[in-house]
């Protein structure tokens, strides 16, 4: 399998396969915007995003200079319960994004990431990392989608960022509403 780690700076960006191997060079432009993605290229950023944190807009904003357009796409995924409905979701991520991120689309999709892809004509899924936990399950999962002739690229987490995960701000927001009000007449 090959695996890859995207890292790099100004004009000059390079991948490593696990192990250790340096897998391409890309050099981009620059222009007083700082990189300019490699023309045409599109990639997939999926989740659940329920609810969209700090971290997934991060990950957006450094993935949408590395490629000409990005989606953010949300999964249905019946399994995971989300507390609300994939298109209000989609409104929320929308609305959490700049609106000059003209490349950012957001989109919901019910099916395998991989399909989407192919029908969008994109050739990458993006990938967040926050822990070492993290690892193993998306080298799962980027090991299938390379079967199905799609890469995977993974953006660790900011520090800053890394312990906020969607379970955790689910669990601290229904903490909040499960809390009795001071004021509360009894």
């Amino acid at each position: 399998m090959r695996l890859v780690v995207i890292a790099g700076s100004g004009r000059h960006m390079y991948g490593w396969d696990d192990r250790g191997h340096v897998v391409g060079v890309a050099v981009t432009a620059t222009s007083d915007r700082g990189v300019v993605p490699v023309h045409g290229s599109l990639a997939v950023y999926p989740g659940t995003f329920d609810p969209f944190t700090p971290g997934h807009r991060d990950l957006v904003a450094r993935a949408r200079v590395m490629f000409d357009r990005i989606i953010v796409l949300l999964a249905v995924n019946a399994d995971k319960r989300p507390t609300a409905e994939a298109t209000a979701r989609a409104v929320r991520v929308r609305d959490a994004m700049p609106a000059a991120w003209g490349n950012v689309e957001v989109d919901t999709w019910t099916g395998l990431t991989t399909a989407y892809c192919l029908h969008r004509g994109a050739t990458v899924i993006v990938r967040g990392l926050r822990t070492a936990a993290d690892l193993r399950h998306e080298y799962q999962l980027a090991a299938m989608n390379e079967q199905l002739g799609i890469q995977t690229v993974w953006l660790p987490s900011r520090p800053q960022l890394a312990a906020t995960s969607s379970t955790v701000a689910r669990a601290y927001r229904s903490a909040q509403s499960a809390r009795p009000s001071l004021n509360a007449d009894e």
